[in-house]
């Protein structure tokens, strides 16, 4: 069964194999990257080989990415839709410091454009619980000053990460929701009602460590299903997330163009219903 190539994100279409850049950033994603030309190159053929998602944040690096992607892509494509992120920064012993105050979050609008080299961004997306994790708080307030800046032209559309049901409904009163950034991959599945909710409601969902990310997606079980079908794991956990629903947006991201390439691979696997079958009895 093919999956759909491309999906809406706000007003744009993309690629559903999309590009994420906080690997470009160094160890621990603090610091310059190990090889910075390499870093470049990533990106270059990454868009030559028709990705037009890319998707940031200042507090990569911190700003080290976005500097690299303004180096590397710009004057951008016309088609390249820039999603970033705001709600934390980095601190000086690269610890992350979540930063909710909304007069936080527009300054940090504010580096993003100036980091990236643009007026406006596509998408910006609110990131409100800590790593893994959701909490229960309102985003009123936060989603109130990002719709703000919308409306000064600086946003094009505003998504949200790291959130709750409730969370997402709560932004939805208040003003359109592009996108949902989550955990999310072969084997944590606990967003799985969220995901068939938004695609219901023509909302994208992206999940962040689609690959496991720090800790590489560990399953004999999918090993041995990658080495029958003559792919690797990884461009597997890939695939199944292609086909698990039509609104996920995928933005594996890598320092290495042979790892690109890689994952760029994954777009044009075909899964019968009898491997998604077995994958998703692992997930289970």
């Amino acid at each position: 069964m093919l999956h759909p190539a491309t999906y809406p994100l706000g007003q744009f279409t993309v690629n559903r194999m999309g590009y994420g850049a906080m690997q470009l950033a160094g160890p621990g994603v603090y610091g310059p990257p190990r090889d910075h030309d390499e870093a470049v190159a990533v990106l270059r053929e990454a868009v030559a080989s028709g990705v037009n998602h890319i998707d940031t944040s200042d507090f990569y690096g911190p700003e080290v990415t976005n500097q690299i992607i303004r180096e590397a892509l710009a004057p951008y494509p016309q088609d390249l839709v820039i999603v970033t992120k705001v709600g934390a920064r980095r601190g000086a012993d690269a610890s992350w410091i979540m930063t909710p105050e909304p007069a936080a979050l527009v300054e940090q609008v504010h580096g993003n454009l100036r980091n990236l080299g643009i007026e406006a961004v596509d998408v910006v997306n609110l990131r409100v619980g800590e790593a893994f994790s959701t909490n229960e708080d309102s985003i009123a307030e936060r989603f109130a000053a990002l719709a703000e800046l919308q409306k000064e032209g600086l946003i094009g559309h505003i998504g949200l990460s790291n959130v709750t049901r409730a969370q997402i409904d709560e932004a939805r009163r208040l003003g359109e929701v592009a996108c949902v950034q989550n955990h999310y991959n072969l084997i944590h599945r606990t967003d799985d009602a969220m995901i068939d909710w938004l695609a219901q409601e023509g909302i994208a969902f992206v999940p962040y460590f689609p690959l496991g990310g720090f800790s590489p997606l560990q399953s004999a079980a999918l090993d041995g299903i990658a080495a029958r079908l003559g792919m690797t794991a990884m461009q597997l956990a890939l695939a199944w997330l292609l086909r698990r629903a039509p609104n996920i947006l995928l933005i594996p991201g890598t320092s290495s163009r042979a790892h690109l390439r890689e994952n760029l691979a994954a777009a044009d696997v075909v899964l019968s219903d009898e491997v998604l079958a077995e994958l998703n009895a692992i997930a289970g």
